[in-house]
């Protein structure tokens, strides 16, 4: 048995739920689709409203597809961002567009940015 099923069953428990009544690889696939189409942070964030949705009755699967939808269209939708201006000393506020590693690295922080004078 896996790790991650170990722990599927031990949270399960925990939580007073069924582990037949959770589709593991639903949720993944829909974590993975925002990870990898919206921000890596709003696959775990994803996942809770997914939960939410489901607590109030939304069938998981339907509710997992309209996310889905909505995160496959997002870099779409997204608004573009500003074109940089060669020599300007406009900073964004971004933490991924200042440091494009930021998102690599699980955990880590991005170095503060300061201003310069």
């Amino acid at each position: 048995m896996s790790v991650l099923e170990d722990w599927m069953k031990a949270a399960c428990l925990e939580l007073g739920l069924e582990r037949g009544d959770i589709d593991r690889d639903l949720v993944l696939d829909l974590a993975r689709d925002v990870a990898h189409g919206v921000a890596r942070p709003g696959a775990p964030l994803t996942a809770y409203l997914l939960g939410l949705a489901v607590g109030r009755g939304v069938p998981a699967r339907d509710a997992a597809a309209r996310l889905t939808e909505l995160a496959e269209g997002w870099e779409a939708a997204a608004p573009e961002p500003a074109p940089s201006v060669a020599g300007s000393d406009a900073v964004s506020s971004a933490p991924e567009a200042a440091h494009p590693a930021f998102d690599a690295v699980p955990g880590q922080a991005p170095p503060p940015v300061l201003d310069e004078v």
